[in-house]
């Protein structure tokens, strides 16, 4: 499942789990590993000590600051975080053995290339301009800083063409019953 920064993906995620499938969230997942002690050292190596804390833990906001300035460095970010979250929902999709199907849920999910691990794409479309006002209320970013994240991110148009199903979060459809509905068809599909 994907959907932009605001879509409305952790809302969906929860009528998911409430539904009792499994939920895989990439970018929790990705901010875990970065209390990885080998992976502080290679965010060291690469971003210079200016981007942790005095407790020597990744201070986040200043490693975002950084690669959301600079495509470069967001996608050497990525190049070191991506292999280890596809080996770790690996992991995790391994002990999932009771469910009939699972989510991957990741913001980033065609812009990465990992589109290609999965039977099915679910994307949580909505408007940029309500998303950007979800953002703002959620995350007390200003709109500069949204806007800096956002320019990374495939448009909702494009993600929506290359999904398989589409879950409207602009306030014009019930979400429940869009979740239900693809919820029924992915059962059925793989039970």
């Amino acid at each position: 499942m994907t959907g932009n920064m605001g879509s409305g993906k952790s809302l969906v995620s929860t009528i998911f789990t409430i539904l009792g499938v499994p939920v895989y969230h990439a970018d929790k997942e990705s901010r875990r590993l970065l209390e990885n002690r080998n992976i502080k050292e290679m965010i060291r190596k690469v971003f210079g000590s200016s981007v942790f804390s005095s407790n020597d833990e990744v201070n986040r906001k200043i490693l975002a600051a950084t690669v959301f300035s600079n495509a470069s460095s967001l996608k050497t970010l990525n190049m070191i975080l991506h292999p280890l979250v596809k080996e770790n929902f690996r992991d995790w999709v391994s002990r999932q053995r009771r469910a009939c199907y699972v989510i991957h849920e990741a913001a980033i999910l065609f812009e990465s290339g990992f589109q290609g691990e999965f039977d099915r794409i679910i994307h949580v479309s909505c408007p940029k301009e309500i998303a950007i006002a979800r953002v703002i209320g959620r995350d007390n970013f200003n709109r500069e800083e949204i806007l800096k994240r956002i320019q990374f991110q495939m448009e909702d148009e494009k993600k929506a063409a290359l999904s398989d199903f589409v879950i409207r979060n602009d306030g014009s459809e019930m979400i429940i019953p869009q979740v239900l509905a693809i919820h029924k068809s992915l059962s059925e599909r793989y039970t």
